[in-house]
């Protein structure tokens, strides 16, 4: 097994696409749900989402979730 490093480890540079990938059907549901709330909160929304997009950990995956808001919301 002389090729065992040639394996994608999670600190390889495709770690960003690889944690996109995996995380990004959670990110359109959330997306869907933070976007569900905006006729029910109206004038309060946007700092609502914002609060709950600052509470998503990693920041990598509240990012994601806001341009997946951003795209749903065009």
């Amino acid at each position: 097994m002389a090729h065992d490093h040639d394996h994608p480890h999670h600190h390889t540079p495709g770690g960003r696409a690889e944690f996109h990938r995996q995380n990004q059907a959670r990110a359109i549901a959330e997306a869907e749900r933070l976007l569900a709330e905006r006729e029910r909160l109206q004038g309060r929304w946007l700092t609502w989402v914002a609060s709950e997009l600052y509470a998503m950990s990693p920041p990598a995956f509240a990012n994601m979730v806001r341009r997946e808001l951003e795209r749903l919301s065009r």
